[in-house]
């Protein structure tokens, strides 16, 4: 198998009222795969044969719902981490706090048998 990184892309989420690390990560997601298309891999296999790597950054990683996150994405055998980061903003206090997420979504597919070669290969 060889099995290559074709898409990284970045996102960020907020939840603005309720301190909600899956809402967060979730509209982290959402940013950062409407910024793809995916037409490459639809000319070599189809997307659900992808491997896609979710790394999500929040104030309190227990607190993410990772088989939600996974669900969000629509193609691929999904794997998410969820590791320490993002911002909580007390500043406001309350419930007026804001959680910020930050995504990192990479996308895999195997290459063999195919043309497609990256540059530099």
């Amino acid at each position: 198998m060889s099995e290559k990184a074709l898409i990284l892309e970045m996102g960020m989420g907020a939840d603005v009222h309720g301190h909600d690390m899956t809402k967060a990560a979730l509209r982290a997601v959402s940013d950062a795969i409407r910024h793809s298309s995916l037409t490459v891999f639809r000319a070599y296999k189809h997307p659900s044969d992808m491997r896609v790597e979710v790394t999500i950054a929040v104030p309190f990683p227990d607190q993410v719902d990772r088989d939600a996150v996974a669900a969000a994405l629509p193609y691929g055998t999904i794997e998410v981490t969820v590791i320490e980061g993002g911002l909580h903003d007390r500043g406001m206090g309350g419930q007026e706090d804001i959680t910020l997420a930050v995504a990192g979504v990479k996308a895999f597919l195997d290459t063999s048998g195919h043309g497609f070669r990256l540059v530099g290969e």
